[in-house]
């Protein structure tokens, strides 16, 4: 058993079942160890045939890996989630009055509020959107907000995903494997369904559509970087379950000052893009002259109104990890509350007083690069070796505005089915939002990532972490 310092979401100190997991709780004592494992088994079979897997970069034995899914669900009161869904509402309604005002007159710099370095030196600001006006008024079309949790009502923002955040397809496969499996389940519990999402993804998209369709059904395409992307299995999936196409960059080109794609028969005008590539890629003419992955002209076509782009390019400035530190007040600058929900608290090491605290603490904390992703390029000092502890702050040295520290928080645990039965796991939770004009929707749930390995503090799946089916239940 871990330590008692980590919050338990199913179990209470005295070994009783939290009430979100007493039915469930009641269900797995009649239930034979031996069935559930198989059941295990069945659901890695179940991905392995229908191709749900993910490109790990840089891997030498093998391109592909299955995602591992563990049977045993998370499960979340209805309560909890109504907590959550104001405070990622709130949180989504000012990153995207933040973008607006951070390529328009940046009315925030002006107030003091933030420095302007952080945006203006940030790679991650482009400076071609300064005046763009996206559709809608809309700049992220689909948010995945990280989640954490150390108690009974302490969760924290660990991430905001306002580029491309990925992983909502193993949320809904995830689901339909324990409908399923576990159909008993769904009869107990009353589970609200996340099913509707690439329904309610089409209309948010739609929403966001240029004034120039005039009322027409907005044609919508999924741009994809090809069948070597990590996640191209996921680009796929969303345009099937759309009824959109999936395209990539050699099936579209500019046409009557249109984007449009080659169809049997002849090009057709795209009205909305949901783009799975990087600023970076999107356009060879307008950005990095050597991709391959883009439609030279496509932002030409953007800045005047010809097309929405989901998301919009220079989003990436709200989830960059420099910026993240001033999260609440950019909140509380654009709603005029507090944050509901908690940032953790982060050292800039671009800071040289935050600088000189990590490298003396750096065995406590979490470094992380200001631009990295997946769980690359980070350091769980706590886990860390001796070698890997000074091999790290020797980069920290080199360039330390390329990092940020946090303290290793405690994550909540949640079970995961072993073969001696149940033991917990470390869990964060990623829910998806969508944007658009007439609304805010938020999929009751999400994606939770569990790290499978004993003790381990990284989720990732690209560093051998998991996944578990979210229920969120009707109160």
């Amino acid at each position: 058993m871990e330590n008692s310092r980590f919050f338990d979401e199913m179990l209470q100190p005295d070994g009783s079942a939290r009430p979100p997991y007493a039915a469930y709780a009641e269900w797995f004592r009649g239930e034979d160890p031996r069935h559930l494992r198989a059941k295990n088994a069945e659901a890695e079979a179940f991905f392995r045939r229908i191709g749900i897997t993910f490109n790990v970069y840089g891997a030498k034995d093998a391109d592909e890996r299955l995602i591992p899914f563990d049977v045993v669900p998370r499960i979340i009161s209805g309560r909890e989630w109504a907590h959550l869904e104001k405070g990622i509402d709130q949180r989504v309604r000012a990153i995207n009055a933040f973008l607006h005002d951070i390529y328009h007159r940046q009315e925030i710099l002006r107030a003091g509020r933030l420095p302007a370095d952080i945006i203006m030196r940030n790679e991650a600001f482009l400076p071609q959107m300064i005046g763009v006006d996206p559709p809608g008024g809309v700049y992220t079309h689909i948010v995945g907000t990280d989640l954490v949790r150390t108690g009974e009502n302490e969760f924290y923002v660990l991430e905001d995903n306002a580029r491309t955040p990925s992983g909502v397809s193993y949320m809904l496969e995830n689901r339909e494997t324990m409908l399923q499996m576990f159909p008993e389940l769904f009869t107990r519990l009353r589970v609200r369904p996340v099913s509707t999402y690439p329904r309610d993804l089409r209309r948010s998209l739609c929403d966001c559509a240029p004034p120039a369709t005039k009322g027409e059904k907005p044609v919508v395409a999924v741009l994809t970087p090809g069948i070597h992307n990590s996640a191209y299995f996921e680009h796929a999936f969303l345009a099937d379950q759309m009824g959109a196409e999936l395209v990539e960059a050699v099936d579209l080109q500019i046409h009557d000052g249109r984007v449009a794609m080659r169809t049997t028969r002849g090009y057709q005008a795209i009205d909305v893009l949901y783009r799975r590539i990087d600023d970076d890629f999107l356009d060879p003419l307008n950005f990095r002259p050597d991709s391959l992955l883009g439609v030279p002209g496509i932002f030409d076509v953007y800045r005047a109104g010809g097309i929405t782009i989901a998301n919009a390019p220079g989003t990436g400035i709200a989830d960059d990890k420099a910026l993240y530190s001033y999260m609440p007040d950019i909140v509380e600058f654009y709603t005029g509350e507090a944050a509901i929900l908690k940032n953790v608290p982060t050292w800039r090491c671009s800071d040289p007083d935050s600088l000189a605290y990590v490298l003396e603490n750096l065995k406590d904390l979490v470094v992380k690069e200001v631009h990295g992703s997946g769980g690359y390029g980070m350091l769980v000092g706590p886990a860390a070796s001796k070698r890997e502890l000074a091999a790290f702050e020797r980069k920290l040295r080199a360039k330390p505005a390329t990092y940020i520290a946090q303290p290793t928080l405690a994550l909540s645990t949640v079970p995961i089915l072993v073969k001696k039965g149940l033991a917990p796991r470390h869990v964060d939770l990623r829910p998806y939002v969508l944007v658009s004009p007439k609304a805010i929707t938020i999929t009751p749930g999400g994606l939770t990532r569990v790290a499978l390995k004993e003790g381990s503090l990284v989720v990732n799946s690209s560093q051998g972490g998991g996944t578990k089916d979210t229920w969120v239940l009707e109160d």
